[in-house]
């Protein structure tokens, strides 16, 4: 199943592997580079079948760093179809996640500490940045207080979200994912720690998923009938959120027209779950099976999907549609290729590109009775 198609409304996926969206800090106030480009481009050229860009910034104020991505203005859309149009090139579908950080914003790099700065200068125009939430409180002890929004402020930046949706329309994507996960703006508004407020984006659980029903329904006002839309979700966190609640959403936003639902966890707290225990192999497969289940919808299971027998068991299983790798693909680009040869796939029909498909068939159909290079007994 690993190498089997997805249609997904309009769009088919060549298979079922996904490059996760990975944060990268590489893009200067807001625009990508040609280093975005090579670093997209090569899963594609390794056979991944959907390939999504980082998390990508529908405002200035919800950047986590200095160095995110955006999508708030047209001037970015160009380089972004670079990268899309190269991506299809390879056979692949070019993907977008649109996130907003809320009150996780406004921190420095992973690698110089990545620390919450109590005062900076705005990633776009040097102004004062401003940190806002769905209320007053800060995501931990010692981090800045964020400033509440205003139910006019909401609807304005629930507009933003929808002409990011255009913009990426324009540039060429054929899947949106929206991050409601992992504390991030969404996320701290489905939080009953989060979000504190008593109108009506707050307490009660149909209240408490009003802004993220709204972001689908505006994205969905400018994404296309026949391109898919994922959703983010953080399956469970470690301040109230539980399993039941995401079946419960899930259900809600698939009658709003999502399509998938890309299964994560935790990160609304200063601690992950688990902490004392190191995570296992697709440890947050289960999560992905129940919603699946629950809510009758498509999943995609993430985290530490590592082997390829790994993966094809996922979903010969029915516990997922869909995996999701990160810095396994980091680790190996050429994943999806090496994933084919041990599970007895010609390079050329696991839809690998001609020019390095021609060449390893060749091989394969040498006689050669070696081993893929990161090949292990029992794995």
């Amino acid at each position: 199943m690993l190498f089997s198609p997805l249609d997904l409304r309009g769009v088919r996926l060549k298979n079922r592997i996904v490059l996760a969206p990975m944060l990268t800090y590489a893009a200067e106030h807001g625009r990508i580079s040609d280093w975005h480009l090579a670093h997209l481009g090569k899963f594609a050229v390794g056979g991944v079948g959907l390939v999504f860009m980082e998390s990508t910034k529908v405002d200035p104020r919800g950047c986590t760093t200095i160095r995110d991505a955006g999508l708030w203005k047209d001037d970015f859309i160009e380089p972004l179809r670079r990268v899309t149009d190269f991506i299809k090139a390879q056979g692949a579908v070019p993907g977008i996640q649109l996130s907003h950080s809320g009150r996780k914003a406004r921190h420095s790099v992973p690698w110089e500490g990545r620390a919450p700065l109590l005062q900076a200068v705005n990633v776009e125009d040097g102004g004062e940045w401003d940190l806002i939430g769905p209320s007053a409180a800060p995501h931990a002890e010692g981090y800045p207080v964020p400033r509440e929004l205003t139910s006019g402020e909401i609807k304005d930046l629930i507009g933003t979200w929808g002409q990011a949706a255009d913009r990426a329309r324009r540039a060429g994507f054929d899947v949106i994912e929206l991050h409601a996960a992992h504390g991030y703006l969404i996320h701290e508004f489905l939080s009953p720690d989060a979000n504190r407020r008593t109108d009506a984006y707050g307490g009660s659980f149909a209240n408490r998923i009003r802004f993220a029903v709204e972001v689908v329904d505006e994205v969905r006002r400018y994404w296309p009938d026949e391109k898919p839309l994922f959703v983010r979700i953080s399956s469970v966190d470690d301040m109230g959120w539980t399993i039941e609640d995401s079946v419960a959403l899930a259900r809600v936003l698939k009658a709003h027209g999502v399509d998938v639902i890309d299964c994560s966890s935790g990160g609304i707290g200063s601690h992950t779950l688990d902490a004392a225990q190191p995570p296992d192999y697709g440890y947050q497969v289960p999560f992905a099976e129940r919603i699946r289940t629950g809510a009758d919808i498509i999943t995609m299971a993430v985290g530490l999907i590592i082997h390829a027998d790994q993966a094809e068991s996922i979903l010969n299983e029915g516990r997922a549609d869909l995996v999701a790798l990160g810095r396994e693909l980091l680790h190996n680009p050429n994943w999806s290729i090496d994933a084919a040869q041990k599970l007895g796939y010609m390079p050329s029909s696991a839809g690998i590109p001609e020019a390095y498909g021609y060449w390893l068939d060749k091989r394969s159909a040498s006689g050669f009775a070696g081993k893929p290079s990161t090949w292990q007994r029992g794995i």
